[in-house]
């Protein structure tokens, strides 16, 4: 039986790439007289794509500088 690897490395580059590609199927399944939005693409409806965009999104560190105050916008 296979196992999950724990310590997967992405890169940058590589979660811009799949959070690009999620945001394309999402896009193509929400699109009017395309696929319907509760087709399957590769087993995952919008609602699933969005879950994940979610969670790789509240995984990201953002940089907030330290010496300096911080004025947010």
């Amino acid at each position: 039986m296979s196992h999950f690897n724990p310590s997967i490395e992405l890169g940058i580059e590589d979660m811009e790439l799949i959070e690009d590609a999620l945001r394309h199927a999402k896009r193509r399944l929400s699109m009017p007289g395309g696929a319907d939005s509760d087709a399957p693409i590769a087993g995952r409806s919008v609602r699933e794509i969005d879950d994940l965009l979610g969670r790789l999104h509240n995984q990201k560190v953002f940089f907030r500088p330290s010496k300096t105050p911080y004025v947010g916008g």
